[in-house]
């Protein structure tokens, strides 16, 4: 990425609005750094410990399982980055060219309420990473700590956020890589190798792991890659996000479930990292609390972005500008530090499990979006039309996308195996929850031949002069 000249702002000047083509800039490989080190953190290592402790599977079933997974929802996150350069506009904002301007309001709310999710949790674990690493700082001050860098790294904006993760690709790739050199270089458990086994339940939770793990990425991946020149096609954008996205989670995944093999049967995962690294943990845990913030600083933009969309859809003339930005960075931080500081002891677990249900709409909108980009629209896209107060060309609301999106929902809900909610059929395979697959095989050929039956209705009524 070239460095930044006289004329280019410090904090991003850009919302919602299009992306000029003359302020395009990057190349394809930064989004390989973005993904990459985004994924190597302890949230994706403490679930790749529960491969070994609460799926059981040992570490060659665990390990392909985990690969094949992440493998999978992969394609989902990539595909989505690679509509970026092509549109120049956030994904919230481009879902009103598939559910029309006021139809893609639902799935933007959803969008939002995650991204919040996930910055509370995070705060929380910033705050607890704290307290570990220097004991003598409050608990409440760790929060605030955690939570204002993370807000000023979103406040800056989608340059600053790329050049973090660049370094931190090497920093936190070298760090891992060291990990794993230590571990395999110690005396190992006797049963390090034959813990756990195969079964059929654990290696397909894992899988689902996988999967939803990189499907939950979607809803702002093109948010990321959207100043890219419009001319770098899909090819290099979707190769560089896929590599990033799979390779940084499967090999955090990997992480977790060697240490927790390395280690005593019952230990608490990120114990387990510490006593497997030895020496090596406590640097491991401070690049592991610089990546939670850099990462948070994620969600916080695209709470933002979501919101200001949110706004936008009633105010089609209004331009939001860096102020206003910087002015609901402020207020979803105060909104979510409150929270968090009157958060429980569990509050991380239980707020993750109400997040991870709310995936269910991820699925059927991920569906949809790729559908229409890929083989509907073949990326052709009306922007005007996209900020026009009526929808322009694709009006307010679209109810062959609403309907197929909500049928995509309620297909899940007998699959769904969630903190929240236990469907009747969920248990079809002890401990995995297929519904993302239900939605999958469900949401993408109706929403197909819908979309495709109104085409040929619209060519028909124009061939009959029934249109202008």
């Amino acid at each position: 990425m070239p460095q930044m000249s006289r004329q280019d702002p410090l904090i991003e000047n850009h919302t919602v609005d299009y992306v000029p083509l003359a302020e395009r800039h990057g190349k394809a490989r930064d989004l390989f750094t973005l993904w990459f080190s985004t994924n190597i953190a302890p949230l994706p290592i403490v679930t790749g410990a529960m491969v070994a402790q609460v799926f059981h599977l040992n570490l060659v079933w665990g390990l392909l399982a985990i690969a094949f997974g992440h493998m999978l929802g992969g394609v989902v996150i990539a595909l989505a980055s690679a509509q970026g350069p092509r549109m120049g506009i956030p994904q919230m904002v481009q879902s009103r060219g598939q559910f029309g301007r006021y139809g893609a309001l639902l799935i933007v709310f959803f969008a939002a309420l995650i991204y919040i999710g996930f910055f509370i949790s995070n705060i929380v674990l910033a705050g607890k990473s704290i307290v570990g690493i220097v004991p003598s700082v409050p608990m409440p001050a760790s929060i605030l700590i955690g939570a204002l860098s993370a807000t000023a790294i979103g406040v800056i904006g989608y340059r600053f956020i790329h050049t973090l993760n660049r370094v931190g690709t090497w920093v936190m790739g070298g760090a891992l890589l060291a990990g794993f050199i230590y571990i395999f270089a110690h005396e190992l458990p006797a049963d390090f190798l034959t813990r756990g086994g195969f079964n059929l339940a654990g290696w397909l939770a894992t899988v689902s792991l996988g999967v939803i793990w990189q499907i939950s990425f979607s809803p702002y991946t093109s948010d990321y890659s959207r100043y890219l020149p419009a001319d770098i096609g899909i090819t290099r954008p979707f190769i560089a996000t896929y590599l990033g996205a799979t390779l940084g989670t499967i090999l955090s995944f990997a992480f977790g479930l060697v240490a927790a093999l390395a280690t005593p049967e019952g230990t608490e995962a990120m114990v387990a990292v510490k006593q497997a690294t030895g020496w090596l943990g406590p640097i491991l845990m401070v690049l592991f609390l610089l990546n939670i913030i850099s990462h948070n600083a994620l969600n916080l933009y695209g709470a933002v972005l979501s919101i200001i969309t949110s706004i936008q859809t009633f105010a089609s003339q209004w331009t939001p500008s860096i102020k206003v930005r910087v002015m609901l960075s402020g207020v979803i931080l105060a909104g979510c530090c409150v929270v968090a500081l009157g958060a429980s002891e569990d509050f991380i677990s239980q707020f993750i499990g109400l997040i991870l249900a709310l995936l269910l709409v991820l699925v059927p909108w991920a569906s949809i979006n790729l559908i229409d980009f890929y083989l509907i629209k073949r990326g052709v896209y009306d922007i005007a039309s996209i900020f026009q107060a009526d929808g322009g060309i694709y009006g307010r609301f679209n109810p062959h996308a609403i309907v197929a999106y909500f049928i995509g929902i309620i297909v899940q809900l007998p699959f769904a195996n969630t903190s929240l909610y236990v469907g009747p059929w969920a248990n079809l395979v002890e401990g995995a929850d297929l519904s993302w697959l239900v939605g999958l095989v469900v949401t993408c050929p109706l929403y197909y031949c819908l979309a495709t039956r109104q085409q040929t209705q619209k060519v028909k009524a124009v061939r009959l002069g029934y249109t202008d």
